[in-house]
C-alpha cells in the first residue's frame, strides 16, 4: 500500500550540472534547502522515494514533526515537460490537483519577491503550462520566486542564466524565507502561509 501525503511539493528546474545555479532552477533550489534543512533533524523527517517511473528524484518529508508528511519532488523530465513527471505521481499516490504545490520562477516578480496563490493562468511558464495540461486544470497551488526580467536581451536567455555573485546572497534569503513558509502551510494550511509570503520584503 502506498503511504499518504498531505501534499506535493514539485520544485521546477532542469537537471544537469550546467543548469544547477540558474534562475529556471529556482525551485530545484527551494526543494535542496528543504532537504538540506529536514536532514540537520532527526532522520525520520526525511528519507528518499523511489520516483514514479525513474522522472524525478523524490523525498517524504515531514515539514512539522507530527504532522502527516510531505512529497518533494523535483521532476528530471527538462522544464517544458515537467507534468509527465508530476501527474504520474499524483496519480500514484491518489493525491488530487489542490493537493499541490509547484514552485516556480517567476519573471513577473522582482528577485527578493515570492507570491503563494491558487490556481490562475500560466504567465507563459512551460513548466507550469505542462502541468497543467497534464492534469487538465489550472486549480493547484504556486510558489512564484521572483527573479525579474533583463534590462536587456530574451527573457529565454535570462532564465537559463546564472544568478550573479551579489544576487546569490538574496537567493540565500528567499530560501530560507521559503523554507519557513512550508513549514507554516504544513502547520496552519495555505491562507497564513499565502500571507506570510506575500508579505516577505528581503532585508536593507
Amino acid at each position: 500500500m502506498a503511504p499518504t501525503f498531505s501534499m506535493l511539493l514539485a520544485g521546477l528546474g532542469n537537471p544537469g550540472p550546467k543548469y544547477e545555479v540558474t534562475r529556471h532552477n529556482f525551485g530545484f533550489l527551494l526543494v535542496d534547502a528543504l532537504v538540506d534543512t529536514l536532514s540537520e533533524r532527526a532522520s525520520a523527517d526525511l528519507s528518499p522515494v523511489s520516483a514514479a517511473k525513474g522522472k524525478g528524484d523524490m523525498w517524504q518529508a515531514k515539514p512539522v514533526a507530527g504532522k502527516t508528511p510531505w512529497l518533494l519532488l523535483k521532476p528530471m523530465t527538462f522544464m517544458n515537460l515537467s507534468g509527465e513527471a508530476v501527474a504520474p505521481v499524483l496519480r500514484f499516490y491518489k493525491m488530487q490537483p489542490d493537493q499541490l504545490l509547484v514552485a516556480h520562477d517567476e519573471l513577473d516578480l522582482p528577485l527578493g519577491r515570492m507570491k503563494l496563490k491558487f490556481g490562475g493562468g500560466n504567465a507563459g511558464h512551460n513548466g507550469l503550462k505542462s502541468i497543467a495540461g497534464q492534469l487538465g486544470t489550472n486549480d493547484f497551488y504556486r510558489l512564484r520566486l521572483g527573479v525579474g526580467r533583463p534590462e536587456v536581451g530574451d527573457a529565454a536567455g535570462w532564465v537559463l542564466s546564472p544568478f550573479s555573485a551579489p544576487e546569490t546572497k538574496i537567493v540565500a534569503e528567499v530560501l530560507n524565507a521559503a523554507v519557513k513558509a512550508v513549514g507554516t502551510f504544513a502547520r496552519f494550511g495555505p491562507q497564513r502561509a499565502i500571507e506570510q509570503v506575500n508579505s516577505f520584503r528581503v532585508a536593507e
